[in-house]
């Protein structure tokens, strides 16, 4: 009789959801963090990389090695571009395009504002961006929830990174530099949007991020070549490029577009939001650096953020690859 019961609890409703949620969270937002976590070492890893080496430099050497190896080991990739609609392979170049400008635009930011301002601009507009896009395509709308989580998550992170500045005799910021760094935080978004539409109309998403990025490398080429690349011959700069090229661009890539598919776009770049939090426990832990009175509670809305969005229950799709 009780094993009748048990057997019986087992294929209840309640059981069921809770075990689909618990699969959303695992297969979608945990490879997302994670993602997050490896992005957010990368400024550690940069800051090895020798004095002449320019921030540009490295992130574009990153992208066009890392992309390249994106597209390389994963077949279906090589096949992507032929078997899909033409009106999808026009979605395909769009998204090229806008891997490609994110380290175009993002690296010019952090030369005119500094890396604080261009962070904090980037990375707190793009859940801005994905969520109006995302609206304005009809693919869902923002309920309360995440707007509250968004919100949260977006003005920690303000703190986090703006918390040293908030202090007497503050540098302006330049506005052509902030621009520029929305315009990061927009091509993020964009190139997330299309990545999860390609996944939810049944691709794969290792082929998706491979021909996208794998495209990418190539548009951005020309800026690694045509840069200062004395750096790359040293064992300590191959070290770093390889670094950048493998666990923040080709691993984080991969788990990134894995989760998508269980993730809608919009609750992704939220989640995302982690990377900063990361960067500063490394910076904490590695650099001896100290937090301000500001960045600490920065730190704390954060987690407060990421954790309402981890318990949204309606803001996630399941498609998986076939």
């Amino acid at each position: 009789m009780l094993n009748r019961i048990a057997s019986v609890a087992r294929k209840t409703p309640a059981n069921t959801a809770s075990h689909r949620l618990r699969g959303i969270f695992f297969k979608g937002r945990m490879p997302i963090l994670a993602s997050a976590v490896l992005w957010g070492t990368a400024g550690i890893a940069s800051s090895l990389a020798p004095t002449d080496a320019s921030m540009a430099a490295i992130g574009c050497a990153g992208l066009a090695i890392g992309g390249t190896l994106l597209f390389l080991t994963s077949r279906a990739a090589r096949s992507l571009p032929v078997t899909c609609a033409a009106g999808e392979r026009r979605f395909l170049v769009m998204g090229a395009l806008a891997v490609a400008g994110y380290p175009l635009t993002f690296y010019a930011s952090v030369a005119r504002t500094g890396v604080a301002a261009a962070t904090v601009v980037a990375l707190g507009s793009a859940p801005v961006f994905s969520g109006l896009l995302s609206w304005i395509t009809g693919k869902s709308r923002p309920t309360a929830h995440w707007t509250a989580a968004a919100t949260a998550a977006v003005l920690g992170c303000s703190l986090l990174i703006l918390g040293p500045s908030f202090k007497a005799q503050a540098t302006p910021i330049d506005l052509s530099g902030v621009m520029l760094a929305a315009g990061a935080g927009l091509s993020y978004s964009v190139y997330s949007l299309i990545c999860g539409k390609f996944i939810v109309a049944g691709y794969r998403s290792d082929a998706v991020m491979g021909v996208m990025f794998g495209a990418a490398a190539i548009l951005v080429l020309p800026v690694s070549l045509l840069s200062d690349n004395d750096w790359i011959t040293t064992l300590r700069g191959v070290a770093v490029a390889a670094y950048i090229a493998f666990f923040t661009v080709y691993l984080a890539y991969r788990l990134f577009g894995f989760g998508l598919r269980y993730t809608t776009p919009s609750t992704a770049t939220v989640l995302t939001l982690a990377e900063p939090a990361v960067a500063t426990a490394l910076s904490i832990a590695i650099l001896d650096e100290h937090l301000s009175f500001g960045s600490w509670c920065g730190l704390a809305i954060l987690i407060v953020g990421l954790l309402l969005l981890s318990s949204t229950k309606n803001a996630d799709s399941t498609t998986a690859d076939p």
